[in-house]
């Protein structure tokens, strides 16, 4: 709430603090770019862990587990689903996927958080 009064205030400085991060932020852009470039196999590889470790950690929170050797086949859909927990952990990895890939055209309303919940909860339709 303070950051809106502040630019509301119509300062037009920005803290010497603020700018350093944004410096930063901007460093680490570029490093990422090149990055993609040199190493996309490994990038690759550091992204489908953060989805499993994201998925199977969110999805714990509600009791919800799967065998840890059958986890990488559960979220990324290579496997046939044997039980609730798991059509529920590849349902959350459904509605991630959603909100990644098109989040700019999704709405905050009613229809969007029953078509998430639907997901994440493994029901189809």
């Amino acid at each position: 709430m303070k950051t809106i009064r502040f630019f509301e205030s119509g300062v037009q400085s920005v803290p010497q603090i603020t700018a350093w991060h944004l410096a930063d932020l901007g460093e680490y852009l570029g490093k990422q770019k090149l990055y993609e470039r040199q190493a996309p196999q490994k990038l690759k590889a550091l992204k489908e862990h953060a989805i499993i470790e994201s998925t199977v950690s969110s999805n714990r929170i509600e009791g919800v587990n799967v065998a840890p050797a059958r986890v990488k086949e559960v979220v990324f859909g290579r496997a046939h689903l044997r039980d609730r927990d798991e059509e529920e952990v590849r349902g959350y990895r459904k509605a991630l996927e959603l909100l990644h890939t098109k989040s700019s055209a999704l709405a905050v309303s009613e229809n969007t958080i029953r078509k998430l919940h639907r997901l994440a909860r493994g029901v189809i339709g």
